[in-house]
């Protein structure tokens, strides 16, 4: 969130900047258009992983349930592309909003226990309201009280709270124990640490990004663009969150959908890197 002192930045398109976060990227330096060029394309990596995802909850049919998080992952990306390339507050909100939704739609996922897919049952409907109240709720105050450090405050808290759903689930619970064999718990437990620890890392590097944004502005100006690019850490952060986020909304799946279900329906299959969420009686 710190932008250099040293970066010779240029006045663009959108006009002047409106939102409460400027990055250490110089602004419209290679277009008159797009504001962080890095910052703005490297979104374009979270929006493919979303789709990715997407289209294989569609290939596979499973419930619809589990698009909504691959959806509010794509529209993630859509918002944080217009925010880096606009600095615009409103595309602010359109990439900060989206990440509190995907996160507690994650949640409901993990808490929404209750056997079947039926989306009238009385555990689906409450933690679904549940759900609905707080995104309203913190959607009305983040826009009045317009402090960053206030949404990266919640936005942490819910992905703990879901980091911690899971360890619960997969490590105590004794309904998960009984619903799904321990070598299939500590498969999907495998996954979803990774896609956190990718997730944190990114956010070590965004911070070094933030910290050290006067040095690396000396390095980029030294190195020259486009290798340069590799410098920008905030860029990083969206490709390590984008995957990180990405295995995480796969183990997610996954254990829902063994709770919910029946275990031996679901299983987890690999296509390169990247994990899906597959119906057992399918081939490869």
């Amino acid at each position: 969130m710190a932008s250099s002192t040293l970066a010779i930045n240029y006045p663009g398109y959108h006009g002047p900047i409106t939102a409460t976060l400027d990055w250490c990227e110089a602004n419209y330096q290679f277009s008159f258009y797009i504001a962080e060029m890095a910052n703005t394309l490297s979104n374009l990596f979270t929006i493919a992983l979303a789709l990715f995802g997407l289209v294989h909850v569609l290939k596979e049919s499973l419930p619809t349930r589990y698009t909504a998080g691959y959806a509010s992952f794509a529209i993630v990306g859509i918002g944080s592309f217009a925010f880096h390339a606009t600095l615009l507050f409103q595309y602010q909100l359109a990439d900060e909003l989206p990440m509190i939704y995907g996160t507690t739609t994650s949640l409901w996922c993990l808490y929404d226990n209750a056997p079947g897919f039926n989306m009238k049952s009385p555990r689906t409907i409450s933690t679904m309201v549940l759900i609905i109240l707080f995104d309203a709720l913190f959607t009305w105050s983040y826009i009045i009280y317009r402090n960053p450090v206030y949404h990266q405050v919640v936005f942490a808290t819910i992905v703990i709270g879901c980091v911690a759903r899971v360890a619960y689930l997969v490590k105590w619970s004794d309904e998960a124990r009984s619903k799904i064999p321990a070598e299939k718990r500590a498969e999907v437990g495998n996954v979803y640490t990774l896609g956190a620890e990718l997730f944190v890392f990114g956010f070590f590097v965004w911070n070094l990004d933030n910290i050290f944004c006067d040095k690396l502005t000396v390095w980029k100006t030294s190195i020259g663009w486009p290798a340069a690019f590799l410098l920008e850490g905030h860029s990083w952060w969206h490709l390590f969150t984008g995957i990180g986020t990405y295995y995480t909304l796969v183990g997610t799946q996954c254990k829902s959908l063994c709770m919910k279900g029946d275990h031996r329906d679901f299983r987890l299959r690999w296509l390169s890197i990247f994990p899906i969420v597959a119906r057992a009686q399918k081939t490869d």
